[in-house]
């Protein structure tokens, strides 16, 4: 053989490799379910030999890579709107619930010790109160010893489906704030990190810190976090009893997409600051997006243990039946 045809071959060779890499699904997108989207991936690999690729980059991103059809899905907790939906040519449905903790880093304060009211959490944010031991903070925490330090809001860099929930929150508490995937924050000394996990390190990093994280890296770093006020008037520990509770009352319907926004809910046990997260399709993508639903069918049937580890809330089974529906109505099933 010759060395040009041992170059052909060689290069032959190469591509099949490539083309087999290929086949890889490839998602990105948000950071709020990368703890879950790691362990489904690294499960569903062991069990099937397909391999996923998930890379949380963040909701925005998710969403401008799936519109430019760089990946085979997109994260993104945001949902959107049927109009954006049909505009890009996109199927959506919700894959996990998770929640948003208040973690902060308080010499002295143990994890779950400091609660912070409807209204502290609103002076935290907007900039009303801008040292640990302001009145709005210190009422609620007689037995604490708060510091007259500077308090460091620890915010996400990146167009952020977290932000977006924590937002909703806040819009909830105070309808000033907007809801937005970047706002503009009006706290006196801000912080910003890329991804859930940049502004975890931001939190672990800064003395007088406070931050808004998925409640799976505050288990990961064993960062403290605080107690929160709930519609109810209730403070509420982040627990996965306490998202269960706030869970149950997301209402969705595969008419509209499964578009939903939870934050917020009812009831005296329901943690305050609970939202869902999504998995976008391309509509024209039918192959691929069978793959992906096989995926995701395979992490609802066998990853519900490994998402309430990492303290997700899985879906209940009346909605993962709705989505298999849905799926096979889009006939990418």
């Amino acid at each position: 053989m010759t060395f040009k045809k041992l170059v052909s071959t060689a290069l032959a060779v190469s591509v099949a490799c490539t083309a087999l890499s290929a086949d890889d699904i490839k998602g990105r997108g948000a950071s709020f379910p990368g703890p879950v989207y790691k362990a489904w991936t690294a499960d569903y690999f062991a069990a099937t030999g397909k391999k996923v690729n998930y890379t949380p980059t963040g909701s925005g991103d998710g969403v401008k890579s799936i519109k430019k059809r760089m990946v085979d899905f997109a994260g993104s907790d945001k949902p959107l709107k049927a109009d954006k939906l049909k505009k890009a040519k996109l199927f959506m449905f919700p894959s996990v619930v998770g929640s948003i903790v208040l973690a902060y880093n308080l010499e002295g304060v143990k994890d779950g010790e400091l609660k912070l009211s409807r209204a502290a959490v609103d002076a935290i944010f907007s900039g009303k109160a801008n040292f640990w031991d302001d009145a709005i903070i210190t009422k609620d925490n007689a037995g604490l010893k708060l510091p007259h330090e500077p308090i460091t809001v620890a915010v996400r860099a990146d167009k952020s489906g977290t932000t977006f929930n924590f937002t909703y929150f806040l819009n909830k508490i105070n309808p000033e704030f907007k809801v937005s995937k970047k706002p503009k924050w009006k706290a006196a000394k801000v912080v910003a990190g890329k991804s859930n996990s940049g502004v975890s390190a931001n939190i672990q990093q800064i003395k007088n810190a406070i931050g808004y994280i998925e409640y799976s890296y505050k288990i990961k770093l064993g960062l403290p976090a605080a107690q929160i006020e709930n519609k109810e008037g209730k403070f509420i520990n982040p627990t996965v009893a306490s998202f269960q509770d706030a869970a149950k009352y997301a209402t969705w319907t595969a008419e509209n997409d499964f578009y939903a926004v939870i934050g917020d809910p009812v009831g005296a046990t329901s943690y305050p600051i609970v939202a869902a997260t999504f998995i976008l399709l391309p509509v024209e993508k039918t192959e691929m997006n069978k793959e992906v639903t096989a995926f995701m069918d395979w992490a609802y049937t066998h990853g519900d243990k490994a998402a309430a580890d990492l303290g997700y809330v899985p879906l209940p089974s009346e909605t993962k039946d709705a989505i298999r529906a849905y799926w096979e109505a889009h006939k990418i099933k």
